[in-house]
C-alpha cells in the first residue's frame, strides 16, 4: 500500500462546504423491516428539507443494490459488506457538507454501529421505522414477504433471517401507529436542530 498517497489535506474541509450551503451535514440513517416507511418517510423528509432550503441526498437501498452494489446478495457477509460500502460513501456526501438519508433495513446492530464507526458518531441519526413484522407483511409492498414464505427468497428479514431492535435510537415512529405527516414531522423536528447553522 506504498503507492497511495490520500491528499485530504489538501482539499478543501467539509467546514467550507458546509458554509457555502449554510447547513451542517449529517447522516439520518433509517432502520427497519422492509415495508416498514423508511422509504416513504426518507422521501417526505427530503420533500421538507428542500422547501426549507436544505441540500440532501436519498441513499436508499434497492438503488444502491442496482448499482453499486449490484454485485452483492443477501447472505450475512454480503450485507455486511452492503452496509461497510454505502457508509464510506455516505461519508463522503457528509463531508460535501450534503445532508444524506440512508434507508436500509441493516437488521442487525453490529451493522449499524460499524456505519455509525466509519460515518462518525457526531453525524449519524439513528432513525428507527418501527413497524411489526405483522403489518409489514401485510402491506407487503414489493411482494417479498410472499416469496419469502415461498421459499423463493432466502435470508430474509423478519422471516428466516433476525432483526436486532435498536436500542437506543435517537427518533422512533411507530407507521402502524401514526400518520405520514406525524411521521415526518416528528423526525424533521429532530433533525432541523442539528442541521441548522
Amino acid at each position: 500500500m506504498n503507492e497511495i498517497h490520500p491528499i485530504f489535506d489538501r482539499i478543501l474541509q467539509r467546514k467550507d462546504k458546509e458554509k457555502l450551503l449554510n447547513q451542517r451535514s449529517v447522516c439520518v440513517w433509517f432502520t427497519g423491516f422492509s415495508g416498514s416507511g423508511k422509504s416513504t418517510l426518507a422521501i417526505n423528509l427530503e420533500q421538507e428539507l428542500h422547501n426549507r432550503g436544505f441540500l440532501t441526498q436519498i441513499l436508499d437501498g434497492d438503488n444502491i443494490r442496482s448499482g453499486i452494489n449490484k454485485n452483492l446478495t443477501f447472505s450475512k457477509e454480503d450485507r455486511a459488506e452492503n452496509i461497510r460500502r454505502i457508509s464510506e460513501v455516505t461519508k463522503l456526501f457528509v463531508n460535501a457538507g450534503v445532508i444524506t438519508l440512508n434507508t436500509f433495513i441493516s437488521p442487525r446492530k453490529e451493522m449499524r454501529d460499524s456505519a455509525r464507526g466509519i460515518i462518525g458518531k457526531e453525524n449519524f441519526i439513528e432513525v428507527f421505522v418501527n413497524a411489526p413484522i405483522e403489518v409489514c407483511e401485510q402491506r407487503d409492498t414489493k411482494g417479498l414477504y410472499k416469496k419469502a414464505r415461498a421459499g423463493e427468497i432466502k435470508n430474509f428479514t423478519g422471516i428466516d433471517a433476525p432483526f436486532e431492535v435498536p436500542e437506543h435510537p435517537d427518533v422512533e415512529v411507530r407507521t402502524d401507529q401514526l400518520s405520514l405527516s406525524e411521521c415526518t414531522g416528528k423526525i424533521l423536528n429532530y433533525v432541523l436542530d442539528k442541521i441548522s447553522k
